[in-house]
Parts: structure tokens; C-alpha cells; sequence
């Protein structure tokens, strides 16, 4: 994921990079640097033409960092909630956005994270809701965290640590 640059742990890490590659006028580097990251053409092509003082901010490196990781991921259904609220967050608070950007710290970690709260607050099914569903297995257990707890564990994980 992470080839050629490596994991940059900020936007300033980000910015810094570019400057220097657009310094060396090795455009193709910003533009493989940039691909690396999840941050659009449309930026870096402006970037390059000095029309951005930078290449991102705290909101564009952590977004970019998300769609670089749900692509590997692949993530359906309650994932992609999860990640679209995390998107979100991104795009409120830079704090939250700073912090997706870390070294470290990945949607595969958060959802690790929404995995264990799962398991460890499973409830049984109560034998009706098995029979309606056509459920015959003899223990029947769901843990999958409201959105209320979602959001919760998915701030905790970017922010602790």
C-alpha cells in the first residue's frame, strides 16, 4: 500500500515531501507520491502548476489515507457505515483528521477494534427470532455495536495512543 514512500505520518510530512520533489521538478514522483496517499490529481496537478501553496491539509491527507485503505479493504456493508462516518468526522474535525494520519493507525486496526467490542458483548438470540430467521444452529450469539457505540470506539481508537 505504502510502496514507494512509505507510511507519512502527517500532512506536514506530506507537504514537505512535495516541496522537495517539486524543488528537484520530479513531477512524476509528486504525482506517484500523491497516488500513494489517496490525494486527487486535479490537487496535485494544480500543486504543481502553483496554484495550491501546498499539496494538502489535515482534512484532504486523512481522507486520502481512508480511501487508500477501504480500496485494499474492500469493506461492505455495516463497514462502509463505519467508514463513511469516520470520513465525515475527518472533514468536521482536524483534530480527528490529524490523528487518521498517524503512523500506525489504519481503518484495518479500527475495525479490529469494532471487532473486539463485538465479541466480547455478544447476546444470545432468543430461539423464536432463530426459528423466523431459519436459523438451526443450537447457540446463536450478535454482538455488532449500535452506531452510537460505533462512533465511540472508532473516535477512541484514532484518538488514544
Amino acid at each position: 500500500m505504502y510502496d514507494k514512500f512509505g507510511e507519512l505520518n502527517s500532512f506536514e510530512e506530506i507537504n514537505e515531501l512535495a516541496e522537495n520533489l517539486l524543488n528537484e521538478r520530479d513531477l512524476d514522483s509528486i504525482e506517484a507520491m500523491a497516488e500513494e496517499n489517496g490525494i486527487e490529481k486535479d490537487y496535485v496537478e494544480l500543486y504543481c502548476q502553483g496554484e495550491l501553496p501546498t499539496l494538502c491539509d489535515e482534512m484532504t491527507a486523512a481522507l486520502g489515507k481512508i480511501a487508500v485503505e477501504a480500496k485494499a479493504l474492500k469493506p461492505k456493508e455495516i463497514m462502509e457505515d463505519w467508514i463513511e462516518y469516520l470520513k465525515a468526522q475527518c472533514v468536521e474535525d482536524d483534530v480527528l483528521a490529524r490523528h487518521v494520519r498517524q503512523r500506525g493507525k489504519s481503518l484495518k486496526g479500527c475495525i479490529a477494534a469494532l471487532l473486539s467490542w463485538s465479541f466480547k458483548n455478544q447476546q444470545f438470540i432468543d430461539k423464536d427470532i432463530q426459528k423466523a430467521a431459519g436459523v438451526t444452529s443450537g447457540k446463536v450469539t450478535l454482538g455488532i455495536p449500535g452506531m452510537g457505540r460505533a462512533k465511540k470506539i472508532i473516535r477512541a481508537y484514532y484518538m488514544e495512543g
